[in-house]
C-alpha cells in the first residue's frame, strides 16, 4: 500500500506536468526529481539514479554540493538582485576569479543567463569591433536556440527545421569529424580538408576580410563529443590572425574542468578572442558569460549591450564556490584520471563489437558512437542502451547528428566505487 501511494504521488505530478507544461519541452527521462546530493538524483518514490547526465553537463561539481549550498543560502539572505541600477560584489569579485582562471590575454567579462545568451553577446560584439558581418561555424556544432543561435547551429536540423528564414551571413564548413570521414585513416588529411574548404568558402562566398568571427566548440557537444585531431585548433588560430578574424571559443559544455583541463581549448597552446562558458560555472544556477580582451571591449561603448538578469548575485556567489570546489578538490585532475580510466574500460569492452563504432573521450566528456551492421548511425541501439541504463536506475543521455551516441557527463568528483558501477550497467547495456 505505502509503495503504491508513492508511486501514485510520482505519478500524480507527471500527470500534472502533461496537463500544465508546454510539450515543446522534452525530457529525457519520465522521473519526477524530488531531490539530489552528489551524483544522485532520488525520485517522488524514493528511488536513487545514478546521473551519469549531470543536468548537461552542468553540475561538475555535483549536486547541492554543500560549499555551493551555503554559498547560496548566505547570498540570498544579504541581496538577491540589483540589476545595472548599481553595482554589487559579487560580480566583481566572479569578473576577478575568471580572469584568473582563464587564457593570459583575456581580461574583460560580461556575464549573462544561458549559453544561447553569451554566444548572442559574443557575435554581437565580434561585428561591432570588427566592422564585419560574416561569421564562420561548423558543421555538427551545437550554439543555442534562439533565432541568431539556431542559425549557428547545424547539430540537427530537427533544431532548425519550420524556424526559417534565419540570421544571414552566416556560413558552414566541415568539422573535422575523423571517424565519419572517408579520411580517417589519415587524421591530419581530415583537418586539411577542412582548411581545404575553408579556401574554397573564401573564394566562393565570402572574402576574408568580411568575415568577423570563427564561432568552434573545442568538443562538439550535441554534435557527438567529437574531439578534432590535435592542431585543428592552431591552424585555426593561425588562419584567423592572417586574416584579422576574431576566434570565438565555444566552452559553454566542455568548461569548468571537464576535460581535464579547466577548459578544453588548454589541450593546445591556443588563446581565443572571446571565450563562451556556461553549464558548469554556478553548479546549476542560472549563469554564463564570455570573457575577451580589454582592447576589444573597449571599443563597445556602454549601454550597446546589456542584461536584467545577467550576473545576478546568488548565481555569482554560487559559481565562485564552485571554482573554489574545482580548484581545491582538483577536479580537472581528477577528470582526466577518472575519465582517462573509463575510457579505456569502454574502448576494451567494445573490441570486437561491429555495433560500437567508436568510444572517444576527453576526460569526463566521453561518447560512445553505434552503427548499424551496414556502418550507418544508429539512433535505435543508442536509444536502446539508454533505455536500459534507465531500467536499472542509471541516467543518460544522448547525442549525435543522428542520435547515435551516448554521453557519459558524470559529476566530476564521482566517486571511485560509482565510476566502477556506471561502467558496469553500461557493460551490461551495451550487450547486444
Amino acid at each position: 500500500m505505502v509503495m503504491a501511494e508513492r508511486l501514485n504521488k510520482n505519478l500524480a505530478y507527471l500527470e500534472l506536468d502533461d496537463k500544465y507544461v508546454n510539450p515543446v519541452l522534452s525530457r529525457s527521462a519520465r522521473i519526477v526529481a524530488e531531490k539530489a546530493q552528489g551524483s544522485y538524483i532520488y525520485d517522488m518514490n524514493g528511488d536513487a539514479y545514478l546521473d551519469m547526465a549531470t543536468g548537461i553537463a552542468v553540475n561538475n561539481v555535483g549536486h547541492c554540493h554543500p560549499k555551493v549550498v551555503a554559498a547560496i543560502q548566505q547570498q540570498a539572505a544579504e541581496l538577491i538582485h540589483t540589476s545595472v541600477t548599481v553595482h554589487h560584489k559579487r560580480y566583481i569579485e566572479l569578473a576577478q576569479k575568471l580572469v584568473e582562471i582563464t587564457p593570459k590575454t583575456l581580461d574583460s567579462v560580461f556575464l549573462a543567463n544561458s549559453g544561447a545568451e553569451c554566444v548572442e553577446g559574443a557575435i554581437k560584439l565580434a561585428r561591432y569591433v570588427t566592422g564585419r558581418p560574416g561569421i564562420i561555424n561548423f558543421r555538427g556544432s551545437f550554439h543555442g536556440r534562439t533565432m541568431l543561435t539556431m542559425a549557428l547551429t547545424t547539430s540537427k536540423l530537427y533544431y532548425r527545421e519550420k524556424y526559417e528564414p534565419l540570421p544571414s551571413s552566416i556560413y558552414t564548413v566541415p568539422f573535422p569529424y575523423t571517424y565519419r570521414s572517408h579520411l580517417r585513416e589519415n587524421p591530419e588529411a581530415v583537418v586539411d580538408h577542412t582548411f581545404e574548404e575553408l579556401d574554397n568558402l573564401f573564394h566562393q562566398f565570402i572574402h576574408p576580410e568580411q568575415v568577423a568571427a570563427f564561432i568552434v566548440e573545442p568538443v562538439q557537444g550535441e554534435g557527438g563529443y567529437v574531439i578534432p585531431p590535435k592542431g585543428f585548433l592552431t591552424r585555426l588560430r593561425q588562419l584567423a590572425d592572417k586574416h584579422g578574424i576574431l576566434l570565438i571559443i565555444d566552452e559553454v559544455q566542455s568548461g569548468f574542468g571537464r576535460t581535464g583541463k579547466m577548459f578544453a581549448c588548454e589541450h593546445e597552446p591556443v588563446e581565443p578572442d572571446i571565450l563562451l562558458m556556461a553549464k558548469g560555472i554556478a553548479g546549476g544556477m542560472p549563469l554564463s558569460g564570455f570573457i575577451s580582451r580589454r582592447e576589444l571591449t573597449s571599443k563597445w561603448l556602454p549601454g550597446r549591450h546589456g542584461s536584467t538578469f545577467g550576473g545576478n548575485p546568488v548565481s555569482c556567489a554560487a559559481a565562485l564556490a564552485v571554482i573554489d570546489v574545482l580548484q581545491e578538490e582538483k577536479l580537472p585532475e581528477r577528470a582526466a584520471k577518472v575519465g582517462g580510466q573509463m575510457l579505456k574500460r569502454l574502448q576494451k569492452f567494445a573490441e570486437g563489437k561491429d555495433y560500437i563504432g567508436e568510444v572517444r573521450g576527453l576526460g569526463m566528456m566521453i561518447g560512445i558512437e553505434f552503427n548499424e551492421k551496414d556502418g550507418r548511425p544508429s539512433k535505435e541501439l543508442a536509444e536502446k542502451v539508454a533505455e536500459r541504463c534507465l531500467e536499472n536506475k542509471m541516467i543518460v543521455i544522448t547525442c549525435g547528428i543522428r542520435g547515435q551516441v551516448i554521453r557519459l557527463i558524470p559529476p566530476l568528483n564521482i566517486s571511485d566505487a560509482d565510476a566502477d558501477k556506471a561502467m558496469e550497467i553500461l557493460e551490461k547495456a551495451m550487450t547486444f
